[in-house]
């Protein structure tokens, strides 16, 4: 991993990642308003093949719009290699801060994205290695390969599957029941790797029921998931919200680590805090706790500025 990846993974937040397709100006023009850590402009699903070409173009200037309050930017190329290397050609520029790399077939992919990402940065000016990929998993043939996939290359910051593709792949509907075990398969596959497992543990395709949704994201928070994508912004608040640790929280995280170091200095490395044991995985956990919501904070300061 180079310096320049490490420094573009450090501290990253993506509790919510607005899709926006870049030919529809009235979506570019409100996306930098919406609170969003992330924004995706979108080249792929929801670009008709007549305009595909054109919205190429129109990624520069949109990644600066979307950009100004903050937000990250990726851009979700296409993934044939006929329409994807174009992509990459197209909207590599330092305004970027990642691709997302839907449909990948295996860890092969990944590295042809990667090597043309090393060109690209090269030949422009650009650090190599500072802009880092988002995987998704779309199949069932690339659903057996998630761990190769998501230990890949170390540009990847974030690995899920794909509800939609995923559950049409396998002829089911896209639901929690029928998602669950391959949901959870993705997130240790994640960890595994030292990436971010994004994702719900249901489909988010349906936006029109909030208090549903809010439940879904509750569960993903609980089962692993530290942010998702979506589609409306709508559930922006409610990914920001719920994928942000609750105060209650974090103040038992840090009184759990002033708890265990000062114990560790007497001599002793388990003790009782309100109530229950704590031994280094517990705090290991508080400390990962406050690491995220630290960085939350410095996010949020950040799009609020």
């Amino acid at each position: 991993m180079t310096d320049a990846t490490t420094k573009a993974k450090e501290g990253l937040v993506l509790r919510s990642l607005l899709f926006v397709p870049v030919n529809v100006e009235k979506f570019v023009a409100k996306a930098h308003t919406r609170g969003a850590d992330a924004i995706i402009l979108d080249l792929e699903d929801s670009i008709a093949a007549s305009e595909k070409a054109k919205a190429r173009t129109l990624v520069s200037e949109a990644a600066e719009r979307v950009s100004q309050k903050g937000a990250d930017v990726f851009v979700r190329i296409n993934s044939p290699l006929r329409l994807g290397i174009p992509d990459l050609e197209a909207v590599i520029h330092p305004g970027i801060t990642g691709i997302t790399l839907p449909k990948c077939d295996g860890p092969g992919h990944v590295r042809l994205i990667a090597e043309a990402l090393d060109e690209l940065e090269a030949e422009r000016g650009i650090e190599v290695g500072s802009i880092i990929m988002s995987v998704r998993i779309e199949t069932a043939e690339a659903y057996f390969k998630m761990p190769e996939i998501a230990k890949a290359h170390p540009r990847i910051a974030g690995f899920g599957l794909g509800s939609e593709d995923f559950t049409l792949s396998i002829g089911v509907e896209p639901s929690t029941e029928t998602l669950l075990f391959p949901k959870q398969q993705s997130i240790i596959a994640a960890r595994a790797a030292g990436v971010l497992p994004m994702g719900l543990v249901s489909s988010g395709a349906d936006y029109s029921h909030l208090d549903e949704m809010r439940k879904v994201v509750q569960k993903s928070r609980r089962f692993g998931f530290a942010g998702s994508s979506c589609i409306h912004p709508a559930v922006v608040p409610i990914l920001n919200e719920e994928f942000t640790p609750p105060a209650d929280e974090i103040n038992s995280a840090r009184k759990i680590i002033n708890a265990f170091y000062k114990a560790e200095k007497a001599g002793r490395a388990a003790l009782e805090v309100d109530g229950k044991m704590v031994d280094y995985p517990v705090v290991y956990r508080a400390e990962n706790l406050v690491k995220i919501a630290d960085n939350i904070a410095k996010k949020e300061a950040a799009i609020n500025a």
